[in-house]
């Protein structure tokens, strides 16, 4: 049986057994919880950067907003919130719409 030793969707498990394979699992504590999130972000945003067609970047973003909805649980935050948040610093900062790539500052 191959190792994962990954984080995964909910259902995974259920899917697995339903293809009439076996699989192994264990609940994660917090800590390793967080953990193995934060990892996942970096695997999802690998996958994004790595597709190759519009479709398949779209499928990989709505995998990160995933990992984004669990992170800002897990933070005792709603998407609602990190969302108040992101607009809070558009509206100071900006956003990345215009493109502009600072090369250097004073």
């Amino acid at each position: 049986m191959p190792a994962y030793n990954k984080l995964v969707r909910d259902h995974i498990p259920e899917i697995i057994e339903k293809q009439g394979k076996q699989c192994s699992t264990k609940i994660l504590d917090y800590e390793e919880y967080i953990k193995e999130l934060k990892k996942k972000s970096f695997e999802e945003l690998e996958e994004y950067i790595n597709a190759e067609s519009n479709k398949a970047a779209l499928e990989e973003l709505a995998d990160v907003l995933e990992i984004i909805h669990a992170l800002a649980k897990y933070h005792g935050a709603s998407i609602e919130q990190v969302e108040e948040i992101r607009m809070q610093k558009e509206t100071e900062r900006g956003s990345f719409n215009r493109r502009i790539f600072l090369i250097e500052a004073d």
